[in-house]
């Protein structure tokens, strides 16, 4: 017996999870409108943005029931203006929604207001739609949907170590010593890759809506919760989610989810080939640019596997840090890291030196991550942006 409890975001279709449950926590719902090339869809309901066409700009409104439609106001300049120049590639920090995704959520909203555990219409409707939503996450994690339970509300390559721990815990348990258990945040993995919990071998696995084009909702994979792995809830109360989770489920997020799931069964190779083949021309643009010598590469690793989408690079010289790059850049907007971490300022990823990358060199680290729509052109647009910051902070150092 397999299972899934609160926390984060979804994966690429698997098998073999056998018997498992995933309890879902709900920690928000929409997100800001996101800017790029090409202005992409809010994520909120009822917004607008602007679309562009040539010169032509055509004010789009999300109506209630999830379409869009034109409307005759015009975007202001600086929307306009905003719309044009910025290049989002932050991807791994979160992900607008999908339109279909905003749809669902909505949809729910009207018409699935009624609690889940209600007899009457709309309670049935909410139960409906919960139920659809856990069989398209029990799809894509491999498992069954009355094993995937909802509450209210990325460089180690982990199969090799649980493969380790297996052994490990084989010893163990023949001294008739307790097994160590083990878990892994797949939020990153999730949608950009196959995951499958037999193949990792793990005890835990936390799932991130807001990663892979889904709600701020999340999940937790339990193998054999309370059974074969220890699982106890941390909150009491109603009886929902086989008592692990008490509250009255989000229905619209979890519609929201289950929606994001189901894109993500569908599509998920082909997500990942667009997205690792936009990530090998931005770094083979970067090289051509900037040369090997100034240069550096975080992440190319022989042997190593990467995340399709993930460019981790470093500027070779002084005043080239990572936030100093990227407060000169008038049209990128990406990281030098975690969003979890970003208080930490100029102080290097642990990670990196941890992998030996040199201090001065994880000092100045950036980190580009691309999404399902990003094109070879906003590559090419934020590559000359990152040539005119890096000339400007050269040219100021000089001075």
């Amino acid at each position: 017996m397999t299972g899934v409890a609160s926390a984060s975001s979804p994966t690429c279709a698997s098998s073999g999870w056998g018997r498992e449950r995933v309890i879902t926590a709900s920690c928000g719902s929409f997100y800001p409108p996101l800017r790029s090339a090409r202005p992409r869809p809010p994520s909120a309901g009822g917004a607008d943005f602007c679309r562009m066409d040539g010169d032509q700009v055509e004010k789009m409104v999300l109506t209630k029931d999830g379409r869009k439609t034109a409307v005759d106001k015009e975007c202001d300049g600086e929307e306009k203006k905003s719309v044009e120049s910025k290049v989002y590639m932050d991807y791994n920090a979160t992900t607008p929604m999908a339109p279909e995704v905003i749809q669902t959520v909505t949809e729910a909203m009207h018409e699935a207001w009624g609690n889940p555990s209600s007899s009457y219409t709309a309670g049935r409707k909410a139960k409906e739609i919960i139920n659809k939503a856990r069989e398209s996450l029990a799809r894509m994690v491999g498992g069954r949907p009355q094993d995937i339970i909802f509450t209210s509300g990325g460089t180690e390559p982990i199969s090799e170590l649980s493969q380790q721990i297996q052994i490990l815990n084989q010893n163990r348990m023949a001294l008739g010593l307790p097994r160590i258990l083990m878990h892994t945040d797949a939020a990153q993995m999730i949608g950009k890759g196959r995951v499958d919990g037999q193949d990792l071998g793990v005890d835990y696995l936390t799932i991130v809506g807001h990663k892979f084009y889904a709600p701020r909702i999340g999940a937790l994979y339990v193998r054999g919760p309370g059974v074969t792995t220890p699982l106890h809830p941390m909150l009491f109360g109603g009886g929902q989610e086989w008592n692990f989770r008490p509250g009255t489920e989000n229905t619209p997020m979890i519609a929201g989810l289950g929606k994001a799931a189901e894109l993500v069964n569908k599509n998920c190779e082909a997500y990942e080939a667009h997205m690792k083949e936009v990530r090998d021309y931005l770094e083979k643009r970067l090289e051509a640019s900037f040369g090997k010598q100034r240069l550096h590469f975080n992440s190319q690793f022989p042997g190593a596997k990467r995340l399709c989408n993930t460019c981790n690079f470093s500027f070779w010289g002084p005043g080239l840090q990572g936030r100093m790059v990227l407060s000169h850049c008038k049209t990128l907007l990406a990281s030098v890291g975690a969003a979890c971490h970003s208080e930490k300022g100029d102080q290097p990823s642990s990670i990196l030196l941890s992998c030996g990358i040199p201090y001065e060199v994880a000092q100045n680290a950036l980190r580009l991550s691309v999404g399902r729509d990003t094109t070879k052109e906003d590559v090419d647009m934020i590559v000359e942006d990152l040539k005119q910051s890096v000339a400007q902070l050269e040219q100021n150092r000089v001075t």
